[in-house]
């Protein structure tokens, strides 16, 4: 009820799926039910990745979002051009989430959303093992621990990751996971406490 659109950087307008688009309306707008998942695009570190999807996106290609929530991040990439999403959760009301919000957007058909985990994508369960972008809005502790579990490895050489729901303090160490993992930074976005980085 008192969740209100959003403009996130230069591209994007996240609507309550109830909403009609605003007229002469020139971003991209991705609709989402706000009730479903975490992820409705409120959050700092959702909106970090946002900013990074902007300008990390290269239409045409696909992407992978790891612990995909609402689905909020794959919508956003397949509406800036991206190919197909594999968006992968642990959480099965997650997974419900993503495939409710990408119907709401009629993107449906180019959403793979599963249950599951990193190892499960590196054991080629989905129809992805590797992107060129790889989304990974999660918990620094989380992101430091599926590095040493592989989550480099999804990454196709030339590629990005964007790595989120990382505080301040914590920035240092996530970095340091990924350089030890071959990845350097290529872009660092800051909003209140939280940061959000892209390395590639």
């Amino acid at each position: 009820q008192n969740y209100q659109p959003l403009r996130v950087g230069e591209s994007w307008l996240i609507l309550p799926a109830w909403l009609e688009i605003p007229e002469g309306e020139t971003r991209q707008v991705v609709r989402i039910d706000p009730a479903m998942a975490f992820g409705t695009g409120t959050h700092p570190s959702t909106q970090l990745c946002l900013l990074a999807i902007e300008n990390a996106i290269r239409a045409g290609e696909p992407v992978i979002d790891l612990g995909c929530g609402s689905g909020i991040l794959s919508i956003a990439a397949l509406k800036a051009g991206a190919t197909w999403a594999l968006a992968v959760d642990i959480d099965e009301q997650a997974v419900s989430a993503t495939i409710a919000n990408a119907r709401i957007n009629n993107i449906d058909d180019k959403v793979e959303a599963a249950q599951g985990s990193l190892a499960d994508i590196l054991a080629a369960k989905y129809s992805l093992r590797q992107a060129p972008l790889v989304l990974a809005n999660i918990l620094a502790p989380v992101l430091i621990r599926l590095f040493n579990e592989g989550l480099a490895d999804l990454v196709a050489p030339g590629g990005k990751l964007v790595l989120a729901g990382i505080l301040e303090n914590q920035a240092e160490d996530v970095l340091s996971a990924a350089r030890a993992n071959g990845l350097n930074l290529v872009a660092k976005y800051q909003q209140e406490d939280w940061v959000g980085l892209v390395v590639g």
